[in-house]
């Protein structure tokens, strides 16, 4: 709602609220500057009070624009490290991805294992079972047994 009211004067004609806002102080201040003469101010024709700011007062546009243009770079440099952030939690996923694809492999490959595994320890068990049945006691076992049944009988309870 501000409009110029000199371009060769410099002064902007707006309302207290936007002054305080221009100026950085509060509708108060700017009320209390009007009370005091060192603001010029007009009454509009809506019944508002419109005061003159001169530009080189107005801090709106010089820090604003520098605030702004600080800001959004400091947003630009944030973008793009959450962007490399992203980057690199991707080629993790990726990673954690490939690791599970294979172990998943292996262990479907390793459960297909366990009917063949448990077939072949069955059968050493009859095998163990039986030439501990051939051997008589008291007799000498004959030479051409089996190695794994003339170890001791501890060795054989207890696995080794």
């Amino acid at each position: 709602m501000s409009e110029y009211a000199g371009q060769d004067s410099g002064t902007l004609k707006v309302t207290i609220r936007e002054a305080a806002a221009r100026l950085g102080v509060t509708d108060a201040a700017i009320r209390k500057r009007i009370q005091r003469g060192t603001l010029d101010k007009e009454m509009g024709e809506d019944g508002r009070v419109y005061v003159h700011l001169d530009l080189s007062e107005d801090k709106s546009h010089s820090e604003s624009h520098v605030e702004s243009e600080a800001l959004i770079e400091n947003l630009q440099d944030q973008i793009a490290y959450l962007r490399s952030q992203l980057d690199v939690r991707a080629e993790e996923i990726q990673r954690r991805d490939v690791i599970i694809s294979q172990l998943t492999q292996a262990n479907a490959t390793l459960a297909a294992r366990v009917p063949e595994l448990e077939a072949a320890e069955q059968a050493e068990d009859r095998r163990e079972s039986v030439a501990d049945s051939d051997v008589v006691p008291g007799y000498p076992a004959s030479r051409t047994e089996d190695p794994r049944s003339s170890r001791p009988w501890w060795r054989r309870m207890f696995g080794g």
